[in-house]
């Protein structure tokens, strides 16, 4: 593997992450909303995380595809193909797991903290062993990007930005879950990761 493929694989796999996730949002936008936590602060985490998943990785992947220039070339190493392999493996488990979770949450899925209509936990497939699978998937997501972009900039930036997604969301987001469905959540947080 060359540092250009891992670039391409960077690149397919982000856009594979929205070609998942598209059909989830069209379908679960027609789900009424009876609660909705999308204040400033969860605009501000959604924004941090796309900046270290998406932007500033996109744009060392659109231009730094000479060895040095482009947006970050100076903050680049060298790229080792055994790093390229796992990080794609690390992607290609990601979206995977992404596919997994999206499936699973079927109409009570949304981007930011929502209550939807007719809600239920959802506690089978990949949520009867892990209680944040999606968050699981954002981390392999990272961890890929870690290994596929050798810069010290682009790399990094999504442990980064989504690190801080999840550090100010995951409490935010529990409290939501035990709000809305109590004892039901209570015992599901018991049984699970």
């Amino acid at each position: 593997m060359t540092a250009l493929a891992s670039k391409i694989i960077w690149a397919l796999c982000a856009a594979g992450w929205y070609v998942i996730r598209y059909p989830h949002e069209r379908r679960s936008r027609r789900t009424a909303v009876t609660r909705d936590s999308a204040d400033l602060k969860e605009l501000l985490l959604m924004a941090i995380s796309l900046t270290g998943l998406g932007i500033l990785p996109g744009a060392y992947v659109a231009t730094g595809f000479g060895s040095s220039g482009g947006f970050g070339g100076f903050a680049n190493y060298p790229f080792s193909p055994a790093q390229g392999w796992i990080g794609a493996v690390l992607f290609g488990l990601s979206l995977i797991l992404f596919h997994r979770t999206h499936r699973d949450l079927g109409r009570n899925w949304s981007v930011t903290l929502k209550v939807r209509a007719e809600h239920r936990l959802i506690s089978q497939g990949v949520y009867a062993y892990v209680r944040h699978p999606m968050y699981s998937a954002f981390f392999l997501w990272a961890l890929a990007q870690l290994f596929l972009l050798p810069n010290y900039i682009a790399g990094p930036a999504g442990l980064v930005g989504f690190g801080t997604l999840y550090l100010f969301r995951v409490g935010r987001e529990e409290a939501l879950m035990l709000e809305t469905f109590g004892d039901e959540y209570e015992a599901y947080r018991a049984r699970t990761k």
